[in-house]
């Protein structure tokens, strides 16, 4: 049987639960999934979908993309760069989340324009926009941002 790396995922899962100072039965009441399933996920048992995971990610306000790395869902390697990215982002407390969320969008349309992403990203994008609850227009941001650098043009 090939191995589906969920042990990985499960003790990095277990880890950042405790460091949230969450208990087992909170971490599955936040994130809608059953205590023992949550269980099963954690002792390395259960391949979860990506769905289950975005769920659990924003349970934990952690990256979604960090645990579909951890679970096989996406190539750590060639992926490995945009993760950390957007980890950073949603990480800087010096940002609220409408910025980091406008901050996600016009890094997405960036890497699109130069050709990285078109494809493998689009889901990760639509949970990105899902978990971040979405509604700006990346392309407006933008042109806002240029507006304040340039009031003038």
């Amino acid at each position: 049987m090939a191995s589906l790396n969920v042990g990985n995922l499960g003790e990095y899962l277990r880890e950042q639960r405790r460091n949230a100072q969450l208990s087992l039965r909170q971490l599955a009441d936040a994130a809608g999934v059953s205590n023992p399933y949550l269980s099963q996920i954690e002792r390395g048992l259960r391949k979860p979908s990506a769905e289950v995971l975005q769920q659990v990610a924003k349970a934990l306000r952690i990256s979604a993309e960090t645990l579909y790395v951890r679970a096989g869902i996406l190539d750590a390697e060639r992926d490995r760069d945009d993760v950390e990215t957007r980890a950073v982002i949603l990480a800087d407390p010096s940002l609220n989340e409408r910025q980091k969320q406008v901050l996600l969008q016009v890094y997405e349309s960036f890497r699109k324009e130069n050709g990285f992403g078109a494809d493998a990203d689009a889901d990760v994008k639509a949970d990105a926009d899902v978990d971040l609850g979405a509604g700006v227009d990346a392309d407006a941001a933008v042109d806002g941002a240029e507006t304040v650098k340039n009031p003038h043009s």
